[in-house]
């Protein structure tokens, strides 16, 4: 059974990946970022470990392409 703690809501779910919260919704209502509902109010909820693996899946270095240029010269 899930606690409820493993959850946060939208802003604080913004807040962890560094995104207005439009965006967060704009990105569960595509089904990139798994979203549950509070069953007494409704709420967006975003598990902690779907956060990590979100960002562990999109997470890329600043300057990637600085970084790659540097290693071809």
């Amino acid at each position: 059974m899930t606690k409820l703690t493993e959850y946060v809501k939208t802003a604080e779910a913004a807040e962890i990946l560094g995104v207005a919260q439009n965006t967060l919704r704009k990105w569960a209502a595509r089904g990139d970022i798994p979203m549950h509902r509070n069953p007494a109010n409704g709420y967006r909820l975003f598990r902690r470990s779907d956060l990590d693996a979100f960002l562990e899946r999109t997470a890329r270095p600043v300057n990637e392409k600085a970084t790659i240029r540097r290693k071809a010269t």
